[in-house]
């Protein structure tokens, strides 16, 4: 009779430490389930003149399974342009592994406004007043410089193989994005950026991790009551 309870207890052990395995693969496999938007709030436009605006557009980030989708939107008729004060990128961030990883540029606002289309860059793309970025998305043949009088207001383009909270770590001097920008209001452009934090693990995510302990805690309480 004691040795059938103590094969119970043992099983009963192995159920729950397979629970909270399972639990863990599941933290392991998670990715935020919403999207996250960033505003683009610092100017640093040429002459210092960035007019009366106090957000310059968003960045959203969604998480696609093992991609991020990014969709940049500029606002208050802002356009994009690229220029030498952000490295010759209409858009800079962190997080890709490489190239390769970007996918699917385009322009919105008009779609598809630029000849040759848009493509994703990896670089040393370092500026004082915006830091340090290793990736930007740019024109692919056109310029895109002042001088051409840019006309879309937003892009997109898709990061495989990550997740947001790789693509949102700040910089060196705590930036998350940078746009390359034409204000509209005084012809001015240059950069405008995000400022961290980045994205911290979702709840979802939190409750996977604590759930995992638990069971991980309760099959070892099993085992010390069985001892005993």
């Amino acid at each position: 009779m004691l040795r059938r309870c103590s094969g119970y207890a043992a099983g009963g052990t192995w159920v729950v430490v397979a629970v909270a395995i399972l639990g863990m693969a599941l933290v392991a496999t998670a990715t935020p389930a919403q999207a996250v938007t960033f505003d683009l709030t610092s100017c640093h436009v040429s002459g210092g003149d960035c007019g009366a605006q106090t957000s310059f557009g968003t960045v959203t980030l969604t998480q696609n399974g093992a991609n991020v989708d990014f969709v940049v939107s500029l606002a208050g008729g802002n356009r994009f342009v690229q220029t030498g004060s952000a490295d010759q990128q209409l858009f800079k961030f962190n997080g890709a592994a490489s190239a390769g990883n970007i996918i699917n540029e385009a322009t919105l606002n008009p779609l598809n406004a630029v000849p040759g289309g848009l493509q994703g860059f990896a670089g040393a793309f370092n500026q004082p007043v915006t830091g340090n970025f290793g990736f930007g998305i740019a024109c692919a043949t056109d310029p895109c410089s002042g001088g051409s009088t840019p006309v879309f207001t937003g892009l997109t383009f898709t990061v495989t193989n990550a997740t947001i909270a790789q693509l949102t770590v700040p910089n060196n001097l705590n930036n998350l994005f940078v746009a390359d920008v034409l204000i509209d209001s005084n012809r001015q452009t240059g950069p405008v950026d995000v400022t961290g934090p980045g994205v911290v693990p979702e709840p979802t995510t939190l409750l996977m991790v604590g759930t995992a302990l638990v069971g991980l805690g309760a099959g070892w309480r099993r085992r010390v009551s069985k001892k005993a």
